[in-house]
């Protein structure tokens, strides 16, 4: 699969993607919502853009069709073998396709190819099917959690108590 590096101009739909498929009622189309658990917004383009620009080698890569956004991945060198994947998204109408599978084997190449040897990831923990869904490609839960930070709009309005990001790992 080829994923294409995003651009700057690219954020702003790109921010939208996210929160389409993680926030609110659209969200609801497919099955990686957290509408029920965290309200507010995923991200925006302004908060990507500092992200990107703070963060030494982090890229977010693009899933296309032709012209159309289809899925987002954002990947972030932690070591020079320690790569960090997060904000796996696609579109939630063509959620349970494959489009996740293939964006996720496309960013764990791209990774391989840069001689990464470790990919990580945390999940918000009450995203059963997700842990599930990621443990099915190979990854493990490594039985480290981060507290979640509801004092951080940055990560939405947590909307019930007890959540925490597990940590994942995958050796690639």
């Amino acid at each position: 699969m080829l994923l294409d590096q995003a651009t700057p101009a690219d954020l702003p739909a790109v921010a939208a993607l996210v929160n389409s498929a993680y926030r609110g009622d659209s969200s609801r189309q497919g099955w990686t919502t957290e509408a029920d658990y965290l309200g507010g917004q995923r991200t925006d383009a302004e908060t990507l853009a500092a992200d990107l620009a703070a963060i030494p080698g982090a890229r977010v890569m693009l899933l296309r069709d032709e012209q159309d956004l289809l899925g987002t991945v954002w990947l972030e060198p932690k070591t020079p073998t320690t790569w960090y994947l997060g904000m796996l998204t696609v579109r939630p109408s063509l959620q349970d396709r494959g489009s996740g599978r293939s964006l996720l084997a496309g960013a764990e190449d791209l990774a391989r190819t840069a001689g990464v040897q470790l990919m990580q990831m945390t999940v918000v923990s009450v995203r059963h099917e997700l842990i599930a869904w990621y443990e099915r490609r190979g990854y493990q839960k490594t039985g480290e959690t981060r507290p979640f930070p509801y004092d951080d709009p940055k990560f939405g309005e947590p909307l019930v108590a007890g959540l925490e990001f597990v940590i994942m790992e995958k050796n690639l």
